[in-house]
């Protein structure tokens, strides 16, 4: 972190209400993916440790009162910065705020990371599917810049499930940076598949995640069996029916859930997930 940067967080400290067992942070960045998306980075306290697919609380000082809500970390555990992916609600108590940050402005960052998307929570195998839906990509962005994820799974398959083609935030980022990052690029080009599907416009994949799953398409597509436990593992993140039919599906297929931390199975859900507001 420079100079002028811990200057800001002082002055932010000096100004601000004090909030407890959080860090103050300063907003280096904003990007609108459009009219309900949007995300932006933070500074990084040095003190801050956190496992890829995990989650912080976020919040601003609002009428005095600080206002904190759960967001999953999508930048990876080694960037010097932080990064979050958030839905815009116009009434929402915080993102109705968060949603007009600007580079400079002070956000409060919790100091203890926690969540249940945990790596070794699930059992070695030759495939990794996460499924996300919406901003449930956020941990999945982190996860997909851990060497440990390459290291332990042959094929890496992120599907993202949205409503509109606008939506598939990071897209461009997927498909045509990461392939090209310095130390993880030919493990990336070579094991991650990137499986976008929306379901309110004409795509490339369409359907909801659990749809093309349970109908064969998304095997069909990649050219590899019907998902099952014997060669296959799962991470979840999204809305809670989202979590609920996914969960089913994977059950019927045989799949056994890790039923908390430092418990391995065959597939792990965020199991603290709530629509932020």
């Amino acid at each position: 972190m420079n100079l002028p940067q811990k200057q800001n967080i002082q002055s932010a400290v000096n100004t601000a209400i004090e909030v407890k067992n959080a860090y103050p942070e300063i907003v280096t960045d904003v990007h609108h993916w459009n009219d309900k998306l949007f995300s932006f980075r933070t500074t990084r306290n040095d003190g801050l440790r956190f496992e890829n697919g995990q989650f912080v609380m976020v919040g601003l000082v609002i009428d005095g009162k600080p206002v904190m809500r759960a967001y999953s970390i999508a930048s990876p555990n080694y960037a010097e910065h932080l990064e979050f992916f958030s839905i815009k609600l116009e009434h929402g108590r915080l993102t109705s705020h968060l949603q007009n940050l600007q580079p400079g402005d002070t956000v409060w960052i919790s100091k203890k990371p926690t969540g249940t998307l945990l790596l070794h929570d699930v059992h070695q195998a030759d495939n990794l599917y996460m499924l996300a839906t919406g901003t449930g990509l956020a941990p999945f962005m982190s996860l997909i810049q851990d060497p440990d994820v390459y290291e332990k799974f042959k094929r890496v398959i992120l599907v993202h499930g949205v409503r509109q083609n606008n939506d598939l935030a990071y897209k461009d980022f997927i498909e045509k940076e990461l392939p090209k990052h310095e130390y993880l690029g030919e493990m990336i080009s070579e094991q991650l598949i990137y499986y976008p599907t929306v379901t309110r416009e004409p795509s490339i994949h369409s359907g909801r995640v659990t749809d093309v799953i349970r109908s064969g398409q998304l095997a069909q597509d990649l050219g590899l069996p019907q998902m099952n436990p014997e060669t296959d593992r799962a991470m979840l993140c999204g809305n809670p029916a989202m979590l609920k039919d996914s969960c089913e599906l994977l059950d019927g297929l045989g799949f056994e859930i890790s039923p908390r931390i430092g418990y391995p199975g065959d597939y792990v859900i965020e199991r603290a997930f709530v629509d932020n507001g």
